[in-house]
C-alpha cells in the first residue's frame, strides 16, 4: 500500500518538474524571441518599412508566456486529473441516486413493480 503511495507521490512530482521544465523552456524562447525581434528591428531596421510591429510582436510573445504559466501554475494545479476523478465520481453518484429516486416514484404509481428492472433504453433516456 505504501509503495503505491510513493509511486503516486512520485509521479506527481515528476510530472510538475517537466511541467516546469517546459515553463523554462518556454521563458526563454521568449526572451530570446523577444531579443531577435528588438534587434531586427533596432540593427537592421525592419521596423521602419512595416511601422513599430515589433512591440505587436513582443506583447503576443509576452502573452503566449503568461497563458503557459497560468496553464502549468494555476489550472493544472487545481484542475488536474485527481479534481476530473473527483468530479466523474461526483456527477455519477449523482445521476445513480436520480435513477433510483425515479424508480421509487414510478412504483409508488405503479407503473413498475419492486421487482422490475428498467429497460437500458428508459435508463439511458433518462440521462440527467
Amino acid at each position: 500500500m505504501e509503495s503505491k503511495e510513493q509511486h503516486e507521490v512520485y509521479e506527481k512530482a515528476r510530472k510538475r518538474v517537466k511541467q516546469k521544465k517546459r515553463l523554462y523552456y518556454h521563458f526563454l524562447l521568449f526572451l530570446v524571441g523577444s531579443i531577435f525581434l528588438i534587434v531586427l528591428n533596432v540593427v537592421f531596421n525592419v521596423g521602419q518599412q512595416f511601422g513599430e510591429w515589433f512591440k505587436y510582436a513582443v506583447a503576443a510573445w509576452l502573452f503566449l508566456w503568461i497563458l503557459h504559466f497560468v496553464n502549468v501554475f494555476i489550472t493544472n494545479r487545481f484542475f488536474g486529473k485527481d479534481w476530473e476523478r473527483i468530479e466523474t465520481e461526483k456527477l455519477i453518484s449523482k445521476h445513480s441516486k436520480k435513477i433510483e429516486k425515479l424508480e421509487k416514484n414510478l412504483i409508488k404509481n405503479k407503473i413498475i413493480t419492486p421487482n422490475d428492472e428498467l429497460p437500458e433504453s428508459e435508463k439511458k433516456s433518462l440521462d440527467l
